[in-house]
């Protein structure tokens, strides 16, 4: 059996540049529409962070319309799952901008009381957010995809009652954060984990559904919507310098191809979805939930999403 999961990380750009109007509200409220039109629901990762230090800097009028925004994402059914980019906690806003603190900007190597802060801190913003003084996320997504070394925060989030992570894309590879989720390729459509979130581990506290990906020759990921997508990014500057840090992450015959709703052409989503239909006619009995991501900063072709639904 195929299950989608549809997944968008609610959030501005990652250096802080962005209003919360433009890639924020405006692109989620049209994506629910949508969804409400098709009587399908989106898991909506939060980036809590973000939204709490641009709350209480006061820097951006869009945050009353995005916090009722979340507010009716909750009420309507759509799933509330945590999103962080910790690097948002200690930011300052100067000149005009945001100067966010690199220092903690993976998770995962920060020492474990830190994680246990920011992530009580993410929840409680939440509950505050919602109105619901014992909410719980369900699923958690680290920023970049950034969920190694898992252990500390595995061992954090589930002591708070969060049972899935949807960090993980198989045959992940970022040499500057040393992150290589190549060995999870190993692993099904999902698993438990408990130290490694690579290996599934039955007696794991966590649940990984990764996010779908399918293994490309890397030319492939050039494509003009790909490509048109990036000229609409933040910060050429910086934009020119993180190509040259993943030159070598983009260096090998085969990419992984994420289940990318807002960046792959409707021609990519259907040859992806026809391998697993393929492999679901020959195992009907086996369970394949695939979870598809989004982003409300990419989300402009809003024909493919609706074309997807109608799948």
């Amino acid at each position: 059996m195929i299950e989608c999961i549809f997944t968008i990380d609610y959030e501005i750009y990652g250096n802080g540049e962005g209003t919360l109007s433009e890639l924020v509200y405006e692109p989620a409220e049209t994506l629910k529409a949508i969804f409400n039109r098709s009587g399908a629901k989106f898991v909506a990762f939060t980036e809590a962070a973000e939204l709490e230090v641009i709350e209480g800097a006061g820097t951006d009028p869009g945050i009353a319309n995005v916090k009722q925004q979340i507010r009716d994402f909750f009420t309507e059914g759509f799933e509330i799952g945590l999103h962080l980019h910790p690097q948002w906690y200690n930011a300052k806003y100067e000149t005009g901008g945001w100067r966010l603190d690199y220092r903690e900007y993976n998770l995962c190597v920060l020492a474990e009381d830190r994680i246990a802060q920011i992530i009580d801190r993410s929840i409680a913003y939440l509950r505050h957010l919602l109105g619901v003084a014992d909410f719980t996320p369900f699923s958690f997504r680290a920023g970049n995809w950034l969920f190694q070394p898992a252990e500390s925060v595995a061992k954090v989030l589930a002591e708070r009652g969060l049972k899935v992570d949807s960090s993980v894309f198989k045959g992940g590879l970022q040499h500057r954060y040393r992150l290589d989720y190549r060995p999870a390729a190993r692993n099904g459509y999902f698993w438990k984990f408990k130290n490694d979130v690579n290996v599934a581990d039955p007696r794991g506290t966590l649940l990984e559904l990764p996010i779908h990906t399918q293994m490309v020759p890397f030319w492939k990921m050039g494509t003009g919507k790909r490509l048109g997508m990036e000229q609409r990014g933040p910060g050429k500057a910086k934009q020119a310098r993180m190509s040259m840090d993943r030159l070598r992450d983009f260096l090998r015959f085969r990419y992984p191809l994420k289940f990318d709703f807002c960046r792959m052409t409707m021609a990519e989503i259907t040859d992806m979805l026809n391998k697993i239909i393929r492999e679901d006619q020959e195992d009907p009995s086996a369970y394949r939930p695939l979870v598809a991501i989004g982003h409300t900063k990419d989300l402009f072709d809003f024909e493919t999403v609706e074309a997807f639904l109608a799948i």
